[in-house]
């Protein structure tokens, strides 16, 4: 009998607003890696982005990324983990 191993993959959360490069690039990066994420639209939505601030300690930028209810911060900070290589580990795709 084969045991299939299932491979947890990390809850990312995403605020984003319409027209905003960061949040698209921060988008690409994800979608570039496979990972299944929840893009929150809070450009528009007082709840929404008092929500995400709420979240992200203060922070009121857009995007704010959440891995696991941890805050990674924006799409410099994305990045900046892809560059090190620690993007893989903290979204479990290693």
């Amino acid at each position: 009998m084969m045991l299939l191993l299932e491979i947890m993959m990390a809850k990312v959360d995403i605020y984003t607003r319409e027209f905003c490069g960061f949040c698209v690039r921060a988008v690409q990066l994800l979608e570039s890696k496979g990972v299944a994420f929840n893009q929150i639209e809070a450009g528009m939505d007082p709840d929404k982005r008092k929500e995400m601030i709420q979240r992200a300690n203060g922070a009121s930028t857009y995007p704010q990324i959440f891995v696991d209810d941890v805050h990674v911060g924006g799409c410099d900070e994305l990045y900046s983990l892809e560059r090190s290589g620690k993007l893989d580990p903290l979204l479990s795709l290693q």
